[in-house]
């Protein structure tokens, strides 16, 4: 880990084990509800990391990536986490359509794979999560893009 400034962090994770691991020390610091976008290649770890944070939050089951049904809704401890993976969305008008901005209230916990496909239709990111291959490993870069972002972050390092 080294600080690149007072809003962006980096982390080296090993295996997958240390993303579901990260998840969850992330999942202690999202009480109060936040809005993540995911971003990286195709098999970078996004439904892993979101997988550790889920778990974390009390799910018992399984985490699947939501590539076909877009989002996969979770009721944890009295908080809403809704997954989002958009990659396969053909317009992001589609998210007009199924109700998207009834997800974004306050206290629920947002990660959205691919929000780019999203633009202009999703609410702004409180952290922006950036997932890249290091070696066997890899690279989370974890950016606060709001207060609420730079609270969460903070509990992080």
């Amino acid at each position: 880990m080294n600080n690149e400034s007072p809003s962006s962090q980096t982390f080296s994770l090993t295996d997958s084990d240390a993303t579901v691991a990260f998840g969850a020390r992330l999942a202690d610091a999202l009480k109060s509800g936040a809005v993540i976008y995911l971003l990286g290649d195709l098999g970078a770890g996004k439904t892993t990391l979101s997988r550790g944070i889920v778990q974390a939050m009390g799910h018992g089951g399984n985490v699947k990536s939501p590539t076909y049904t877009l989002v996969e809704s979770y009721e944890l401890s009295g908080q809403s986490v809704f997954h989002f993976d958009l990659y396969r969305l053909a317009d992001p008008e589609e998210l007009e359509f199924m109700g998207v901005r009834d997800y974004f209230a306050d206290n629920n916990v947002c990660l959205i794979e691919w929000p780019q496909r999203g633009e202009g239709f999703l609410p702004a990111a409180d952290l922006i999560i950036e997932l890249s291959y290091d070696g066997h490993g890899r690279q989370l870069v974890v950016e606060a893009r709001t207060s609420r972002g730079q609270t969460i972050l903070t509990q992080l390092v």
